[in-house]
């Protein structure tokens, strides 16, 4: 079994900055896949950004430019730096992780609890 917790969420002013953390732990042989996904009320969930672990990121078009995802593989953490943050930025925050329990098993994804982001003056 495998748990994701995040942190770093809270309240902040349009301009502002947040950088939100999630570790994976548990079962763990390795992680393919960590990304950041938010769902704001009466929306669907979209993905933020992810990353690889050889470093490939994407990103939402709305957030390019003003958010940077990264990770350290040691650590099974990947961090979400968010800046110049928007009202429409105001959503929960997931981070999800594409997990191998062991060599040569299909990856199973795994979710975090969600963190809390509020963009208000």
């Amino acid at each position: 079994q495998v748990q994701l917790v995040e942190s770093g969420g809270g309240l902040v002013q349009p301009g502002g900055s947040l950088r939100l953390s999630c570790v994976a732990s548990g079962t763990i042989f390795t992680i393919y896949d960590m990304g950041w996904y938010r769902q704001a009320p009466g929306k669907q969930r979209e993905l933020v950004a992810d990353i690889n672990n050889g470093g490939s990121t994407r990103y939402l078009d709305s957030v390019m430019g003003r958010f940077t995802i990264s990770r350290v593989n040691a650590k099974n953490t990947v961090y979400l730096q968010m800046n110049d943050l928007k009202p429409e930025d105001t959503a929960v925050y997931y981070c999800k992780a594409e997990v191998h329990a062991a060599s040569g098993t299909i990856p199973e994804d795994y979710w975090g609890q969600g963190t809390q982001v509020t963009v208000s003056s």
